[in-house]
Formats: structure tokens, C-alpha cells, sequence
């Protein structure tokens, strides 16, 4: 068996490949499949060579079996088109909101950070960019912009940490 796959699994990986349009984990899954099928039905003994065409037409004839099973299977739908399909549109409000928070926690960053990210996100320039902007090093925009995140994420969650504490006291009182 082992002789057979040194041989054989090459060429038919690249076989299966091509047939497959480039899906390497389903192509190895074929390529198994196909050698299995060969050391369950025939003898395995010198004439490995005269075993190929058959090898070629079994992993064919099994690319052809998964392409029919997933043309008869009902097509499979993420949540996004799901969401899609059912007509419900964003009145804006979502984002309005977000942009209010994003906007509220932007104004508790240090002036340098606020700048670089302002700079990166909403200008949309390189760090390189923003480094000549600013006149500053390349490397000091890149440290700006990950601390400057970093705060951002954390006063966005104590802001939301926030709301859940005075939701929690109105409820109470």
C-alpha cells in the first residue's frame, strides 16, 4: 500500500486538484477515499502501474458523486443573506448610535492617539502617511494607534458597563 501511494498519490492529487478547481482539503479527502477503495478491492503487487486509469476513474467517478449530492441538497444560507431575504433593512439607527459612542469615547483619548486614529480609520491613510502628517516616526504612529485602540475598546466597555449598572439601579429603585 505503501508503495501504491508513493507512486499514485501524486499525480492523482494533482488529477483531483484540477477537477476540484483548487479545494486542496477535499481533493486529499478524494485522493484517500480512492486508495482506500483500492487496497479493499484489489491485490496490491507489481502491477501497481496497470492499477492508475482505474485509480483516475474512481476518484473521478467520486468527484462526480459529491458535485450531484450537492446539487440535490437544498443550498445552504448564512444569517447575513437570511437577513437579506427577509427585507429587513437598518433604519440607521445602529449606526447612528455606534458613531455617538465611538465618537464619546474618542473624546477621552489623549490628543496624540485621538490623532492617529483619526488619521488611520477615518482618513483612511497608511501608517507611513500618517507618520510624514504628522512628522513623526513610523514606528511611534503604529505604537499610537495600538494603545490608542486598546483605550478605546476599554472605555467603550466601561461605557457599556456603565449603562448596565444604571439600568440596574432605575430597575431597583
Amino acid at each position: 500500500m505503501r508503495a501504491l501511494y508513493e507512486r499514485q498519490a501524486g499525480p492523482l492529487y494533482s488529477y483531483v486538484l484540477r477537477l476540484l478547481k483548487g479545494d486542496p482539503h477535499r481533493a486529499e479527502d478524494i485522493v484517500q477515499e480512492t486508495l482506500l477503495r483500492c487496497w479493499q478491492h484489489h491485490e496490491l503487487n507489481d502491477e501497481a502501474e496497470l492499477l492508475r486509469p482505474w485509480l483516475f476513474r474512481v476518484a473521478r467517478n467520486l468527484v462526480m458523486d459529491e458535485y450531484r449530492v450537492r446539487r440535490t441538497r437544498p443550498r445552504e444560507v448564512d444569517s447575513a443573506e437570511w437577513l437579506t431575504d427577509t427585507h429587513l433593512e437598518s433604519d440607521g439607527f445602529d449606526q447612528i448610535l455606534s458613531g455617538v459612542v465611538v465618537g464619546e469615547a474618542l473624546r477621552k483619548l489623549s490628543a496624540p492617539h485621538r490623532e492617529v486614529l483619526h488619521l488611520l480609520y477615518f482618513q483612511g491613510l497608511t501608517t507611513q502617511e500618517a507618520a510624514f502628517s504628522l512628522g513623526v516616526p513610523h514606528g511611534t504612529v503604529k505604537s499610537r494607534a495600538f494603545y490608542g485602540l486598546r483605550m478605546l475598546r476599554t472605555v467603550i466597555q466601561s461605557q457599556g458597563s456603565d449603562v448596565t449598572e444604571e439600568k440596574e439601579q432605575s430597575e431597583a429603585a
